[in-house]
């Protein structure tokens, strides 16, 4: 089942960021996953959440396709130039709906 991850974050250190962002396009496609969009802050409107400066909304095609770019050791330095070029990471998996039935139990 497909899901998306939603990525919000600060950048902490820009050199990097870019080097996680230079590669990472190619790895999570090899794992399964797409960039959907990419966003800059604008505004809080409403919500308990600190706003972060980035959003990035990934399409996988599973949680196994999501973990297996989690955990592919091959990816351990990719994933460390992302830890250290963010700070205030929120990063929520979402499962793909077509409509809002299944959470409203409407049949």
């Amino acid at each position: 089942m497909t899901i998306y991850a939603l990525n919000l974050f600060d950048l902490a250190d820009d050199d990097e960021y870019l080097a996680y962002s230079k590669r990472s396009p190619r790895e999570v496609a090899k794992h399964g996953g797409r960039v959907v969009a990419l966003g800059r802050f604008r505004e809080s409107v409403t919500g308990d959440i600190a706003p972060r400066r980035v959003l990035i909304l990934v399409e996988w095609d599973s949680k196994e396709a999501f973990d297996s770019y989690c955990k592919d050791p091959e990816l351990v330095d990719l994933h460390a130039h992302r830890v250290r070029g963010t700070s205030s990471y929120v990063w929520h998996l979402f499962d793909r709906l077509d409509d809002l039935r299944p959470l409203l139990k409407l049949e």
